[in-house]
């Protein structure tokens, strides 16, 4: 919350967790699968790259289920 905003209120604790799992995703696609780094031509290839980025990302926290691990924790669900 920041100071100068009228009628603040805090966040619910589940809707903090839940955002937090949003932020802490989207900046790993950010740093890990270089999101913001497209070099496509046409608007199909950047919805492909996207797709398939977005797909290594879940197929890496189903791994990390799988392996009992934290879910965002991607760096580490190949590692054994």
């Amino acid at each position: 919350m920041r100071n100068n905003q009228k009628d603040k209120q805090p966040f619910e604790p589940v809707f903090r967790k839940c955002r937090k799992r949003i932020e802490t995703l989207f900046a790993q696609l950010c740093d890990q699968f270089m999101l913001k780094r497209n070099y496509d031509k046409s608007l199909k290839g950047l919805t492909m790259r996207i797709f398939a980025k977005l797909a290594a990302v879940t197929c890496l926290q189903a791994i990390n289920i799988k392996n009992n691990k934290p879910i965002n924790q991607l760096k580490y669900a190949l590692a054994f």
